[in-house]
């Protein structure tokens, strides 16, 4: 399957209500307050932080691979009363009408291409829409092995409409040389007897601070700081950092 495909179908579906963890906007408010507008979301799925920072009143667009969580965006935006520019792209495939001031990610979503030259690519499309002034907002983790015992673990919700919805480690492989990891999961929703299932491969793929470092120097981009997940500097050893970014 095709990277940009996986949030498609019953995943997008069962995408908010199953998820393990929420983005805070304040960071990404600080940041773009900081860098300035309009500010740009690349990989913004349903609309988090996205939607929090329109009704904070600041001009940010966001983009997606995916055209069902942008449906889902847009219909919260609706129920919330907010108007919002969405954009369905790749990110790797970026051609967007405008520069911004302020271009984000929310969570290490650059882990979900594939591979590094899609990853170049997704870096130099940043370049390519960064305002000459401005700065891109880059977060990357090296993700911790699978551990065995999750291997057949099952998290469940109920959704709104009543129905039951589960989604299932089936499976894990790593691969150190390619930087890859898979993990099988099952997806699956229970409602007035019949069962909706479907299995996706979630791949993610790492990036060596080295090999990091000279993705973004092709891509006419200089790393201004590195931070960790609490906004204090880096050392070179940690594998969970911010990158911002500006051009050369």
């Amino acid at each position: 399957m095709d990277a940009a495909d996986f949030y498609t179908g019953l995943v997008a579906e069962l995408y908010h209500p199953l998820k393990a963890h929420s983005f805070d906007a304040a960071p990404y408010r600080s940041f773009i307050e900081r860098w300035g507008e309009p500010a740009l979301e690349l990989g913004c799925g349903d609309g988090e932080p996205l939607l929090d920072l329109r009704a904070f009143g600041l001009e940010v667009d966001g983009v997606d691979s995916s055209a069902d969580m942008l449906e889902r965006c847009a219909r919260e935006a609706q129920e919330r009363g907010l108007e919002v520019m969405l954009h369905h792209q790749r990110m790797e495939d970026l051609t967007l009408p405008r520069r911004y001031r302020s271009i984000f990610l929310a969570g290490p979503t650059l882990t979900l291409l594939p591979d590094d030259a899609t990853a170049g690519r997704a870096l130099d499309a940043i370049s390519r829409h960064l305002h000459p002034d401005g700065r891109a907002l880059v977060p990357v983790s090296e993700p911790a092995p699978t551990p065995p015992e999750t291997i057949g673990s099952v998290r469940r919700s109920v959704a709104p409409d009543g129905s039951v919805i589960r989604v299932a480690v089936l499976g894990a492989r790593r691969d150190e040389h390619t930087r890859t990891q898979v993990t099988t999961l099952r997806y699956e929703r229970e409602q007035d007897g019949r069962t909706q299932r479907l299995d996706r491969d979630w791949t993610l793929h790492w990036y060596p601070r080295d090999v990091l470092t000279g993705l973004v120097a092709a891509a006419g981009l200089t790393i201004d700081e590195v931070t960790g997940p609490d906004g204090q500097p880096a050392s070179d050893t940690e594998t969970d950092v911010q990158l911002v970014l500006r051009q050369r």
